[in-house]
């Protein structure tokens, strides 16, 4: 195993110290993106995680601890577990594409927000589409399938948003767009990798196929607050500049 392939056991605490920096809310020991980008939060020390879950708290109610499972009191609970295979592909995927695919612009992101949110909402958030590169295919000048990119380490792109609308499913569009994804990423010199819950045999199966091979399961924490209390976006909040 490399170097760059063990970061992948702490996802999000390494992709908010090199590529995604910018996006990090930091406290001792734990990461955070901002919540308009992502709810997902990584530790150092799972044992120190209680005072920045608190503090985090004041930006996101709900969100993800990627990895080990994290300390928490107060007013929180654990809502949900979700153990994922973290997939990892070791080449560039051959494949002949019968639809056109389209690199998505910021005049397409309020239909991408709600594409993603209508098959997998909670994880797309307003800003999310600024983390990376995504592609979709459109029939009827709408948008009905799109794939992207999410967490960014310096040698390693996450594979994300992998969403075929309810009416269009069953054609092959999810196949050509995480072949057209992972392919760019490659084009990048970077590692593709991607997270699918271990529940969701028949994408494990699409992504096997594709030449994706299960590195290890990793859980996604669901902490949410109990005591919920009016927040507002403060853009003024403690992650660094250059948005």
């Amino acid at each position: 195993m490399t170097i760059e392939e063990k970061k992948l056991d702490n996802p999000v605490w390494y992709s908010l110290a090199e590529t995604h920096q910018r996006f990090s809310i930091e406290f001792n020991h734990i990461r955070f993106y901002h919540p308009d980008y992502c709810p997902f939060g990584g530790s150092n020390d799972a044992a120190q995680t209680s005072g920045g879950i608190n503090q985090y708290a004041d930006y996101c109610e709900a969100f993800y601890i990627v990895g080990e499972k994290p300390t928490f009191q107060g007013s929180f609970i654990l809502k949900n577990e979700l153990v994922c295979n973290q997939m990892i592909i070791p080449g560039p995927i051959k494949m002949n594409l019968s639809e056109s695919i389209v690199e998505l612009r910021p005049q397409h992101a309020a239909e991408l927000f709600q594409l993603v949110n209508l098959v997998q909402p909670g994880y797309f958030r307003s800003r999310t589409s600024l983390l990376g590169s995504y592609f979709g295919i459109f029939k009827d000048e709408k948008l009905i399938a799109v794939t992207g990119e999410r967490m960014k380490m310096n040698g390693i792109t996450e594979v994300s948003a992998v969403v075929t609308h309810p009416d269009h499913t069953g054609k092959g569009y999810a196949k050509q767009l995480v072949a057209h994804t992972v392919n760019n990423i490659f084009n990048q010199n970077k590692i593709p990798y991607l997270h699918v819950a271990e529940t969701n045999t028949p994408a494990i199966k699409l992504y096997e196929g594709l030449g994706f091979n299960t590195r290890r399961k990793i859980s996604f924490w669901n902490l949410v607050r109990e005591e919920k209390r009016s927040l507002t976006t403060d853009h003024r909040s403690p992650m660094k500049k250059d948005r």
